[in-house]
């Protein structure tokens, strides 16, 4: 069998997204299984270098898992220049990652990153084009398109399950604890305005990308934020003021007409089955889709509540949902789109989630952020290169 070799600098693999899901669900993942099979007996073997700030930490992941000690640096210039590395990936903190882009951009590697993919859209622009100038393969990672549920709901919107589509309403978020009393679930970065926090530049490139692959183009955004916990405390101990908000209430027009209303807070406690979950209505049927499950309801099997507050509910409501099957075997949703972007970088096989889909998601946070200053609801053009 034949085995083809990509050098991979992977940087952020200490922080808990850059390893859980990218580094030990992904690429090692793929290294336990033998590869990656690119047909008529070949695979393709990952050897991913570990980059970052910390060597101590680097090393310890590397000797956890396997690899040589030279698949550790802390210099990233220097892994950049070695010709051997051919692809760069990008799990930083948002305020580190533009420059580092631009960097392997510029030493003509092929770049994978986490999103958001700037910290404004000018830069997040600026970024897709030096990439396209530069005629190197990049990927965004757009990982809530892989979860089960949603791929579930694709299906039923691809069949033409839902008639016309009215209405999409998004629920998403869990309580993070202050940090006082419990340790904070999130890193205390995240409720810093000043280093890239803020749920609005966490979680709109999400929403972007969701409504835009499933539902049509963003076509206006409102928004009302708040930073509902004003005191946290940090990875030490020691409080903190929190200057970005914990919490965003975002209306969205849709290309065709369609109105799609998500809450995101870090300030709410759980009262549904996942913690994401969509409910889009159409004239034909309804459906609700979390990170895992699907439930749909056809207009044929729809029943005809009456309101009327003086007597105790009869209808069993949730049971008139049906589940929507499997029909498919769902794997880790980061594993499936870094096996897209490895075959799309050796087999130039089509890939459409780049830079300039980052940027989209880029551009909706920060017309959130004014609409919200502004109390006004703003056109979303579309991004062009």
């Amino acid at each position: 069998m034949e085995r083809r070799v990509i050098r991979i600098a992977m940087n952020g693999v200490t922080g808990r997204m850059g390893y859980r899901q990218h580094l030990v669900r992904s690429i090692l993942a793929v290294r336990e299984q033998g590869g990656l099979p690119l047909g008529e007996g070949a695979v393709l073997w990952p050897e991913p270098v570990l980059v970052g700030r910390r060597a101590h930490a680097l090393h310890e992941i590397a000797a956890r898992h396997g690899l040589p000690e030279d698949a550790v640096s802390t210099d990233l210039d220097a892994v950049l220049a070695d010709e051997s590395v051919e692809v760069y990936f990008d799990a930083q903190v948002t305020s580190a990652r533009p420059g580092a882009l631009r960097k392997a951009i510029a030493a003509g590697k092929h770049v994978y990153t986490e999103k958001p993919t700037a910290t404004g859209t000018a830069e997040a622009l600026e970024l897709a084009r030096l990439a396209a100038r530069a005629g190197i393969r990049h990927g965004v990672v757009q990982d809530k398109l892989f979860l089960p549920g949603l791929r579930k709901l694709k299906r039923l919107v691809d069949s033409g399950f839902f008639g016309r589509i009215l209405s999409v309403r998004g629920e998403f978020g869990y309580w993070v604890f202050e940090g006082d009393w419990q340790q904070a679930q999130r890193p205390s970065w995240n409720y810093r305005a000043e280093d890239g926090g803020g749920i609005v530049v966490d979680m709109f490139p999400h929403w972007e990308y969701v409504l835009h692959e499933l539902f049509g183009r963003v076509t206006s955004v409102q928004a009302h934020i708040a930073t509902h916990i004003p005191q946290r405390w940090d990875e030490q101990g020691k409080p903190y003021t929190a200057t970005a908000d914990d919490a965003a209430y975002g209306i969205f027009g849709l290309e065709g007409g369609a109105v799609a209303q998500i809450n995101s807070s870090w300030a709410v406690r759980v009262h549904r089955d996942e913690l994401v979950e969509f409910q889009v209505d159409g004239t034909h049927g309804s459906a609700v889709a979390g990170l895992r499950d699907c439930r749909a309801q056809h207009r044929t099997a729809t029943p005809k509540p009456v309101w009327n507050p003086d007597l105790p509910v009869t209808e069993d409501y949730r049971a008139q949902w049906q589940q929507v099957p499997d029909n498919d075997t769902f794997g880790n949703g980061f594993r499936a789109q870094w096996e897209l972007f490895l075959r799309h970088v050796v087999q130039d096989t089509p890939y459409h989630w780049d830079l300039a889909a980052g940027a989209r998601g880029v551009q909706l946070a920060e017309l959130g952020l004014a609409a919200a200053a502004g109390g006004r609801r703003i056109d979303v053009p579309e991004v062009t290169l």
